[in-house]
């Protein structure tokens, strides 16, 4: 969603409707902007992705059910900013 202005490594993202502060300092090989698809694990963002990869990881995940919805609830319980 945007490039925090002060902290040039933060980011803030929205991760299934949840706004959190995630890490892009491991992107260096093509600088993250505000509407790209970027791979986000435990805070840090692994890499770009396009858009049809996105939607494939989406449509894996939700095929998993309750588990996927699990997930979901508690990253909202723990919103980080």
């Amino acid at each position: 969603m945007e490039i925090l202005p002060d902290q040039p490594d933060l980011a803030k993202v929205d991760v299934s409707g949840v706004r959190r502060n995630i890490n892009i300092g491991l992107i260096t090989d093509d600088d993250p902007r505000p509407g790209d698809w970027i791979l986000i694990h435990v805070g840090f963002a692994l890499s770009k992705i396009d858009e049809a990869e996105a939607k494939a990881a989406m449509d894996f995940l939700e095929g998993i059910g309750q588990a996927y919805a699990d997930e979901i609830e508690a990253l909202m319980e723990s919103r980080i900013e």
